[in-house]
């Protein structure tokens, strides 16, 4: 593992401890007053690189029972901001995403803290850190990392993802948090 990775990862979980007890609120991304699991993903990633990559529109606590058939809407989103890691054990600060049936779409995500544990925020609960029993296991779907960086002018570092994907993160007011 590079130490760029290393610090990337130890960046990403120190930031999402700073949201531990953040009460859950759907759809919301306010460390210390309410987030939901997406929130708290799009809270790491501006703590890491400002601004999020792209805005997220209003989603149903349903969402992903009524995804269109055949799509995987935040599988794809991962794919488009952040590092596939398939395969690969889950380490500090790589993103988890979950599938609760196996004929629906991802549904929830974590973030890995590489001890066999995971923080993430659960309905009616707040942000909290639990063990990557073999229940969670056994409904991980993909396994993402945050990119190790991104240049001036909002896209990723030349060989740091395939090419094809377009990026903008720094041009994003700070109004979209």
């Amino acid at each position: 593992m590079s130490a760029m990775r290393r610090d990337i990862g130890v960046a990403a979980l120190g930031e999402a401890r700073l949201w531990l007890g953040t009460p859950y609120r759907h759809q919301a991304s306010l460390r210390g007053v309410g987030c939901d699991c997406l929130g708290l993903l799009r809270g790491i990633w501006r703590g890491l690189y400002g601004a999020e990559p792209e805005p997220v529109p209003p989603y149903a606590a349903t969402w992903a029972e009524s995804a269109a058939p055949g799509t995987d809407p935040l599988t794809a989103a991962a794919a488009r901001h952040l590092m596939p890691a398939a395969g690969a054990t889950p380490g500090p600060g790589d993103v988890l995403l979950f599938a609760f049936r196996r004929h629906l779409p991802a549904h929830h995500c974590a973030i890995a803290t590489g001890d066999g544990a995971m923080i993430h925020a659960h309905d009616h609960a707040a942000v909290t850190e639990v063990a990557l029993t073999a229940w969670w296991r056994r409904h991980l779907t993909g396994v993402f990392r945050f990119p190790e960086e991104l240049v001036a002018t909002g896209g990723l570092a030349p060989g740091t993802r395939k090419e094809g994907h377009s990026h903008r993160h720094r041009e994003r007011s700070e109004a979209t948090r």
